[in-house]
């Protein structure tokens, strides 16, 4: 079996070192492309153009394959994320508990909808399926930490204290 040599890292970035060590650790096999993937929106935050084709040329699959997983899949982001995230839970207790009234209040203060950033970079508004904190719903997570019933004003109240960071 011929022995084939990966394509040169990208740039000395040591995170690039971690992502050759997941498709190592597979032996540079195709199926490890969503694993691979996975490993680079960890580490990078997103995938951008040429994280996905160091990574299709290094597992050898389609350039149209490794796009189809990076689009197919909600948890992958083509774009990077804001200094701050507020994510939205729109699981059935928050919902019932008003999530969409918090996501409707975050849209119209940030001018954005779930899964784009302000254009100064500053926050990022995403939503969630259920962040497993049904008992303490309407949940909202602020740069990961949860927060449990919220109100529309606190939340607001937040996302002005990043506004002026």
């Amino acid at each position: 079996m011929p022995v084939i040599t990966p394509p040169p890292l990208p740039s000395e970035d040591k995170r690039w070192k971690i992502v050759n060590g997941t498709m190592r650790k597979n032996g540079f096999a195709r199926h490890a492309l969503i694993e691979t993937l996975h490993t680079v929106q960890s580490s990078f935050g997103f995938l951008d153009d040429d994280a996905i084709r160091f990574v299709a040329l290094s597992l050898r699959v389609p350039l149209s394959q490794a796009y189809g997983v990076a689009t197919f899949y909600h948890y992958f982001t083509l774009k990077p994320p804001g200094k701050h995230t507020v994510t939205v839970c729109a699981g059935t207790a928050c919902y019932i508990k008003g999530a969409d009234k918090l996501i409707a209040t975050a849209e119209k203060r940030l001018g954005i909808t779930p899964g784009q950033t302000t254009p100064d970079g500053q926050i990022s508004l995403m939503t969630a399926r259920c962040v497993g904190a049904c008992s303490r719903a309407p949940v909202v997570l602020c740069d990961g930490e949860v927060a449990g019933e919220i109100t529309g004003e606190q939340m607001l109240e937040q996302l002005e204290r990043w506004a002026v960071e």
